[in-house]
């Protein structure tokens, strides 16, 4: 009987992510990342831009993302790490994600996950909760 590995997030060494991006994120990779990040398809299909049935064909031929979605999934992964680490509690972050937030224009955090720019809003804003400073 094994035991499955906890998961552990990508370390945040640029050369090591810039070659995970060009080689492509393997589709099991990305199974146990939306597994730990409980983010399920539909999500995905939106912050990658990418149509449910294509991320299935990923899926059914095992294949490896394309740089561009690659990098993205790797900058959602690297967003989650770190809101981790400033909520303590992974349970907590995903509360977070989930609730409208004014800085961040009254929207959930989730749901700037599409853009770089929605991204880097997200890192800033919890930039400022890790340093006690609300708006």
């Amino acid at each position: 009987m094994s035991k499955e590995k906890p998961y552990k997030f990508v370390d945040d060494d640029t050369f090591d992510l810039t070659n995970m991006v060009r080689e492509g994120v393997p589709f099991p990779y990305f199974t146990k990342l939306s597994n730990q990040i409980h983010l399920d398809v539909e999500e995905w299909s939106s912050y990658l831009h990418l149509s449910e049935r294509t991320i299935q064909r990923y899926k059914k031929e095992n294949k490896s993302f394309d740089p561009l979605y690659s990098e993205r999934i790797l900058q959602i992964e690297l967003l989650y790490k770190k809101g981790i680490a400033v909520f303590g509690v992974a349970e907590n972050f995903y509360t977070w994600m989930d609730t409208v937030s004014l800085p961040l224009g009254n929207v959930k955090p989730k749901e700037l996950l599409d853009t770089a720019f929605g991204i880097n809003a997200i890192y800033d804003e919890l930039g400022r909760i890790e340093h006690g400073i609300f708006a």
